[in-house]
């Protein structure tokens, strides 16, 4: 087996065995805050509680592979930490490395609005490598009792390649179609450049516990467009 394939087999495995632990504890209620979506809610994960967001996006020249584990200890602080190996046919293997903190000032609520903060950085580890720095409000309205939230973001972008400032954005929404099927739909972008869209659907396997989705997105006017499967667990209160 050549190392490529040696090495990206040990960070299966180790994916696999977190996922397992994670799965017997999957015992509690969560919100409804997940991936695949760029733009961000209101919420955070259960107080005391912790999540793994994962998941595949294919792109015409590239497959990312990224992982984000997430914990909130405080009741108010939301943690993540994570990051994502991708292998392109141009650019070959690259790595992403995430960390990012949240905190909401209102809550949101059924039927009610809330908003947060959240900022973070992203190292990219490839030639030529380079850190990004964000920070971005999350706001949220629920309607219909919660059957359909809708979420805006503004943020701020520091390119660490260029150094450059962009202003960034998000419009999306979660509408649920049955008990376990939600609709997903966002268009998101920045100050320059042309936006993107991305709709797919989320499929609770075990509600509240475990969740599975699939998207399609791409630039208005093509010309990068992607897949993504994703897998979402979530644990019960269990940090001191």
């Amino acid at each position: 087996m050549d190392p490529y394939s040696l090495a990206l087999l040990t960070r299966l495995r180790a994916a696999g065995l977190v996922i397992a632990l994670l799965a017997l504890m999957l015992t509690a209620t969560a919100s409804h805050a997940a991936r695949p979506m760029n733009t961000d809610d209101a919420r955070t994960v259960d107080p005391k509680a912790c999540q793994v967001e994962s998941w595949v996006r294919q792109n015409a020249d590239s497959t990312e592979l990224w992982a984000i584990p997430a914990c909130n200890p405080t009741g108010n602080l939301e943690i993540a930490a994570g990051g994502s190996h991708a292998r392109g046919d141009i650019e070959g293997s690259r790595n992403t490395v995430v960390l990012q903190a949240k905190t909401l000032f209102k809550p949101l609520e059924p039927n009610g609005w809330g908003w947060g903060l959240a900022v973070g950085t992203a190292q990219h580890a490839r030639p030529p490598s380079g850190r990004d720095w964000y920070a971005y409000i999350p706001v949220s309205r629920s309607i219909l009792d919660d059957r359909a939230v809708l979420h805006l973001n503004v943020g701020w972008l520091r390119e660490g390649l260029s150094r450059r400032n962009f202003m960034t954005w998000g419009i999306g929404s979660e509408t649920q179609l049955s008990e376990r099927v939600w609709l997903i739909g966002e268009t998101f972008g920045q100050n320059e450049g042309r936006p993107l869209y991305q709709a797919g659907l989320r499929y609770w396997v075990v509600p509240n516990r475990v969740q599975v989705d699939a998207t399609y997105g791409n630039r208005l006017g093509g010309g990068e467009r992607w897949f993504s499967i994703g897998l979402r667990l979530l644990s019960p209160a269990f940090l001191p």
